[in-house]
């Protein structure tokens, strides 16, 4: 972007130092833009040049048969291939690939490229032995340790499609997720730690299966030493499994069309049963390389941290698949960011150098409660970039993210994307000047539009519905076992363009800002206020930790504006304050935003990868059913 001056810019901009553009692997934003808008299939067909294919494809781009859309048709592939094969050949083999270490800190282990590759054949020959052959679902229900990224990439390597369910689901979420990909297997773990708590995960398992047929075989890690039950004949402890001499040779990487699935992975819609999301070898390889590779500009020297969930998509892409095609050396943390004192993240940067941290404003907004003292007992200097994902970031929050933790010399990488698209597809790259709380620009390849009601562009600053008008690697192929939803609910109501169901708008420097889903938009008389506008506006008063906007039936206005407010540390809720903040709401964005009444609470519900559930807040206020609550964290 270096042809954007500093004065042709629209609000508060955030410039990157000399430092980071001299070591960025994009210098020219714009050139590289230009030149993928111009050829496309160019763009990815040179990405993908760049990994290993057992047979190079016939065609880059197979628009043939549209919304189904295929890529590098004909290729042969395995994504294990280049996230583990490929790099036994080269100096990486005994670099780190994996570093782990448990909720208390007591335990730590190391796997290098060489090591990750032992592990995960030996998980692949036991799931072999188990019957499961190429196409056949495996669900994973585990906890954050090493064997989920075992599990998630054996599956890959003998072609079996694999179903992470995040550990924490309940019964029902659980077995309703076996029953809809009709898994025969299913990986789990005895018991896992989540911020002081142990989480009863196999129990969970035993309570599904009564009512999951097509389940032959659990595989069960054991991660407290402690004597569960195991039911004979189904149960195994992977330990015992080990042992066994199938467990231990070499386990050939099956060779696959890129366009054979990999997984799916559930995503919860606001009515109804969950969507299974359907995702490629090729395709979605070649989407998490090279974004990786540019967004965070991976170095052979850095130590990288997603601090999400392996069973959430932002785990699947960036902390199993992209990082290792990358040959990234990762960290994975088994533990919540504030137990048991909210300095517990810190301490893990500085005790393992960590470069990159990519996280969810969530997490950043929890972390700010606590203040500065925490970040400011620790070295934070190995830090070089910042990532956010999963919402909008609140300005305030992404403020304070680059002030106090990256010490102003970190750019953060505001990432938007979802399960469906499988890879980033509005984001910075590090030399991007940056605007807080905007995810930038669409990657390289794509373009984004916003559109009214009747899918025709808005003019720039007005909001409007989110839609993408390119097909990229790493799109969704289906909803797995149902086409026809998957065509009404992307491809129907603006024909030719992925609808994304997220509101935004165009700033005049082509920066595209998320407002939230297009169920997060709260009309006040014929005005359109986004949901994360409200809560950014409260969250910037001193006294507001978070908060949740939600739009209710209001008589003359058609609806009014309700909030939910969590206090800083140390702040004492009062009816005062509640009032104070309605008057911040309507100084900071105007009187049409005044809220009907600020409510103090001590929690909001979230979505176990930390989306503030606002629909759960709208039934609970009008005495509604909740709907779909498996992905609630309590």
């Amino acid at each position: 972007m270096a042809k954007t001056s500093k004065k042709e810019m629209e609000g508060e901009v955030y410039y990157p130092s000399e430092q980071v553009v001299t070591q960025a692997r994009v210098k020219d934003w714009e050139a590289l833009a230009s030149k993928a808008e111009k050829d496309l299939e160019g763009f990815w067909e040179a990405e993908a040049s760049e990994l290993e294919w057992y047979k190079k494809w016939d065609k880059v781009l197979d628009r043939s048969n549209p919304p189904f859309f295929k890529w590098f048709v004909g290729a042969r592939t395995n994504i294990v291939h280049n996230a583990i094969d490929r790099h036994l050949k080269t100096h990486r083999k005994n670099q780190l690939a994996l570093i782990w270490e448990s909720e208390d800190g007591k335990e730590e282990r190391t796997f290098s490229y060489y090591a990750m590759n032992r592990e995960v054949s030996r998980m692949a020959n036991v799931i072999k032995s188990m019957g499961v052959k190429k196409g056949d679902r495996v669900t994973i229900y585990m906890g954050r340790i090493p064997e989920i990224a075992f599990a998630m990439l054996a599956c890959a390597k003998i072609g079996a499609i694999h179903s992470v369910v995040f550990g924490g689901f309940s019964v029902d979420a659980l077995q309703g997720r076996i029953d809809d990909s009709q898994s025969k297997l299913v990986i789990t773990m005895d018991r896992s730690f989540n911020n002081g708590k142990v989480i009863p995960l196999k129990q969970t398992v035993d309570e599904a299966l009564k009512r999951c047929p097509t389940v032959e075989n659990v595989i069960v890690v054991k991660r407290v030493d402690e004597d569960i039950p195991m039911e004979a004949g189904r149960d195994h402890w992977y330990h015992d499994l080990l042992t066994l001499p199938i467990a231990n040779g070499k386990c050939p990487t099956e060779e696959l069309d890129a366009e054979d699935p990999l997984y799916i992975l559930y995503t919860s819609g606001s009515t109804g049963k969950p969507k299974a999301i359907l995702h490629t070898h090729g395709g979605y390889m070649v989407g998490t390389y090279a974004t990786l590779k540019y967004v965070f500009d991976v170095q052979d020297e850095d130590r990288y941290w997603c601090a999400a969930d392996p069973g959430w998509v932002t785990g699947h892409s960036y902390i199993v698949y992209g990082p290792l095609i990358n040959g990234t050396t990762s960290f994975m943390f088994e533990g919540g960011p504030t137990y048991p004192y909210p300095n517990r993240w810190w301490q893990c940067i500085e005790k393992y150098g960590i470069t990159i941290l990519y996280t969810a404003p969530t997490a950043i907004r929890g972390l700010m409660r606590f203040g500065e003292a925490w970040p400011n007992k620790h070295d934070l200097s190995s830090l070089r970039l910042l990532g956010s994902v999963g919402e909008p970031i609140n300005p305030e929050a992404w403020k304070w993210y680059h002030r106090v933790i990256g010490k102003e010399k970190c750019p953060i990488m505001d990432t938007w994307w979802q399960t469906e698209t499988g890879m980033f597809m509005i984001t910075p790259t590090p030399t991007v000047p940056l605007k807080p709380g905007s995810g930038t620009r669409p990657f390289f390849g794509q373009t984004a539009e916003i559109v009214d009601e009747e899918g025709k562009p808005v003019e720039d600053g007005n909001e409007g519905y989110l839609v993408l008008k390119n097909p990229w690697p790493s799109m969704l192929r289906t909803i797995y076992g149902d086409d026809e939803r998957y065509v009404k609910q992307y491809w129907t109501k603006n024909p030719g363009k992925y609808t994304t169901g997220d509101s935004a708008k165009r700033d005049k420097d082509g920066y595209y800002w998320i407002i939230g889903r297009v169920d997060d938009v709260i009309k006040v008389s014929g005005h359109r206020l986004g949901t994360a506008e409200v809560e950014s506006a409260l969250v910037s008063h001193s006294a507001v930790a978070e908060a949740a906007a939600i739009g209710l039936p209001h008589e003359m206005k058609g609806q009014g504006i309700h909030c939910f407010v969590i206090l800083r540390s140390g702040v004492a809720p009062s009816a005062e304050l509640a009032e104070e903040l309605r008057q911040h709401v309507a100084h900071s964005m105007g009187a049409i935003a005044r809220p009907e009444e600020v409510k103090i609470i001590d929690k909001l519900p979230k979505t176990r990868s930390g989306k503030i559930m606002r629909r759960v807040l709208k039934a609970r206020a009008q005495g509604l059913p909740e709907g779909d609550v498996s992905t609630l964290e309590e």
